[in-house]
């Protein structure tokens, strides 16, 4: 990092104690992440990590916690991004940053693919990503947003019903469906209307993340194409 050392010379700390905080925070990072499935970490558990240790210097949990997203990038190769928290109109595709909403990191692979998938990739959770990756086409193609009642009839067509709480793959599949929503891909409302209240579904800033957004694109149009080829064949 461009001028830490400069940095962290007003801190009068030794290097050994900021590298023993530096490694706490990579630590709590790597096995939350694991831990919680991928779900956000808040700033705050990472800030408490090193005020917690009696350390009142107003800087130094930020100059901590970027020396380890340097670390974590150039060692494990994650980059630890931080959240922004958007919404998407319902009426249009464009997202709006809310302000007001705390910091969080997740951590994204910067890995070659074949690296990843060789060294990182979890196949056991494949099936969850799968879900994930039919659940948000269906409300990206709904506009960004959908509710709950048509999100569920379109699933119900693939086999997978609210009811279900034993699903042999997805276990309790309102519950995995949660799960987006905690890891942020998608946020869940209650919309009044002119039939009451109803619940709308969302995506949510990691759907709308490049990568992701860019990928998920990419495969719904070789899906199409190759529905399209299926049928000039018949």
């Amino acid at each position: 990092m461009a001028g830490s050392g400069e940095d962290f010379a007003q801190f009068d700390i030794s290097v050994e104690e900021k590298d023993k905080l530096v490694g706490e925070v990579i630590r709590y990072v790597l096995f939350k992440t694991e831990q919680s499935s991928g779900c956000p970490i808040k700033r705050e558990e990472l800030t408490q990590l090193v005020t917690g240790k009696s350390y009142r210097q107003r800087n130094l949990p930020a100059f901590i916690i970027n020396e380890a997203r340097d670390k974590l990038e150039a060692i494990f190769g994650y980059e630890m991004k931080e959240l922004q928290r958007t919404r998407v109109s319902a009426n249009n595709r464009h997202s709006q940053q809310v302000s007001g909403d705390a910091k969080s990191y997740i951590l994204v692979s910067k890995l070659p693919p074949k690296a990843y998938k060789e060294c990182v990739e979890d196949k056991n959770k494949s099936h969850f990503n799968g879900f994930a990756f039919v659940v948000i086409s269906i409300i990206y193609l709904s506009g960004g947003n959908i509710a709950e009642e048509d999100l569920w009839r379109h699933l119900r067509r693939l086999g997978l019903m609210e009811t279900d709480e034993n699903h042999p793959v997805l276990g309790n599949l309102k519950m995995t469906l949660e799960s987006l929503i905690q890891q942020r891909y998608l946020h869940k409302e209650k919309v009044n209307g002119p039939e009451g209240n109803a619940i709308h579904y969302e995506l949510a800033e990691r759907a709308l993340d490049g990568d992701i957004n860019n990928r998920m694109k990419e495969h719904i149009s070789k899906i199409v194409q190759k529905d399209i080829v299926s049928l000039d064949d018949d």
